[in-house]
């Protein structure tokens, strides 16, 4: 994704195999930009950004990341083409060693493991150590470390604080801070909905696979609707 691009969805509607999750969801989300996704457990947003990496079907509409039309391209040449993604399930290397684990993303680039660590000094201390060593929270900072390895324009963050301690879940918020201020747009999934609209410029909310409200995370924080949507 090149500095004056973004990514772009336009109808999409996606699913796994022929069940539809998402039904002609549409949005932006620019360069360097920051979006939040909203809704209740259940109503497709772990799917959208599923969808985004090209792990579900695309039954219609279009994906694109800058001009290039992503269509049912694989989630490894997703990579390439610069989306870093970090799933809720971490999914870190057991039986490597967090040296390991962000050395096998690395590419060519700004982020390098000096870099890393200085984000995440917690994981220097721990370089040797392997991934089956280490608490949820410090395989949290690696699936974010080894994203952003890969050099991405956008990350994507599913549930990053999801089961921390509030001193991890802190130190997460900082550095999503740090990723946005360095120039990466963020798209990022989380329930505590008030932390992620203080941190993103737009928002949408699905309700049962559909875009029901979208718009300035302001706007959106501020909207009568809201609470329904949230179940709050």
């Amino acid at each position: 994704m090149s500095a004056g691009s973004g990514i772009a969805l336009d109808g999409v509607r996606a699913g796994y195999g022929e069940t539809v999750v998402l039904e002609g969801v549409s949005l932006r989300l620019p360069a360097r930009g920051t979006l939040a996704v909203l809704g209740r457990n259940g109503v497709g947003k772990t799917t959208l950004l599923a969808t985004i990496m090209g792990h579900t079907t695309l039954h219609g509409g279009g994906i694109r990341l800058g001009a290039t039309e992503l269509g049912t391209l694989a989630p490894h040449r997703r990579a390439r083409l610069g989306i870093g993604w970090v799933p809720q399930e971490r999914e870190v290397f057991r039986s490597l060693t967090v040296e390991e684990n962000l050395a096998v993303a690395e590419r060519p680039g700004r982020w390098t493991l000096a870099r890393v660590y200085d984000l995440f000094p917690s994981l220097a201390a721990r370089r040797r150590h392997y991934g089956n060593e280490l608490s949820g929270g410090e395989q949290q900072m690696l699936s974010i470390g080894r994203a952003l390895m890969t050099h991405p324009d956008l990350v994507i963050l599913d549930e990053a604080t999801e089961g921390l301690a509030p001193l991890i879940v802190a130190e997460i918020w900082r550095v999503i801070g740090d990723i946005r201020a360095s120039g990466i747009a963020t798209l990022i999934v989380d329930r505590d909905y008030r932390k992620v609209l203080a941190r993103c410029d737009r928002a949408i909310v699905l309700q049962k696979g559909q875009a029901v409200l979208q718009g300035a995370a302001d706007e959106v924080v501020a909207s009568p609707q809201l609470a329904g949507y949230l179940g709050v």
